[in-house]
């Protein structure tokens, strides 16, 4: 079983990377691989809303994003992380997010994040962590991911990886949130050899409120 950590920071091994390096060395204690993925410093252009990943499958821009619709669909779960930019998460990570995701379902490859178990980290220097929570959280509920949770919000502070690490609180949380995301692929991978289905997978009915 793997876990992607998904570093939304431009900064590759600044503070959003040593909240991840922190849940990877625990779920490596719960006999969980990992990886950290590197969204970088590129531009990353936003999602044009042209709806062709529906009928080419695959996003017609060229850039990293197809590359890792592609890689994901190998991991068992998921964990995005991204500081905050004016309480949100950053700009790259946010244009990344959205064509990987919607890109993934409009071209049938729904599978590469459905039903896996995700989760979201912030970092800031003092606020706006909430809201960038709240913000990452919803690729996963659109998407049918059971969300995983610590024991408090999923948020480090900190405006240098050193100062990070001394948030004591914060870097606890992260280690909680990865044993219980180690506990949810182990109960998964039991189910699956107890044979329990997975939820039956409905075709989508799209309504607006136009009369």
């Amino acid at each position: 079983m793997k876990v992607l950590l998904i570093n939304g920071s431009p900064h590759k091994q600044g503070c959003t990377y040593t909240a991840l390096q922190e849940i990877a060395a625990t779920l490596e204690e719960e006999g969980i691989g990992s990886e950290i993925y590197q969204i970088g410093s590129e531009s990353i252009a936003p999602c044009r809303a042209c709806y062709a990943c529906g009928k080419i499958g695959r996003c017609v821009i060229n850039d990293r994003v197809n590359e890792f619709i592609e890689y994901a669909k190998d991991f068992d779960g998921f964990i995005i992380g991204s500081p905050v930019h004016y309480a949100s998460a950053c700009g790259g990570a946010v244009a990344f997010l959205d064509r990987a995701f919607f890109a993934a379902f409009a071209s049938g490859r729904g599978e590469v994040f459905l039903h896996k178990p995700g989760a979201a980290i912030v970092s800031a220097r003092r606020a706006g962590t909430t809201a960038t929570f709240d913000q990452l959280n919803k690729y996963f509920t659109i998407t049918q991911m059971p969300i995983i949770s610590g024991r408090y919000w999923n948020m480090v502070h900190g405006a240098t990886p050193e100062q990070v690490k001394q948030d004591l609180e914060g870097m606890q949380n992260m280690r909680i949130l990865a044993r219980n995301m180690a506990w949810h692929l182990k109960c998964r991978e039991a189910a699956d050899k107890a044979g329990v289905p997975m939820p039956k997978v409905e075709e989508t009915v799209y309504t607006n409120f136009i009369r």
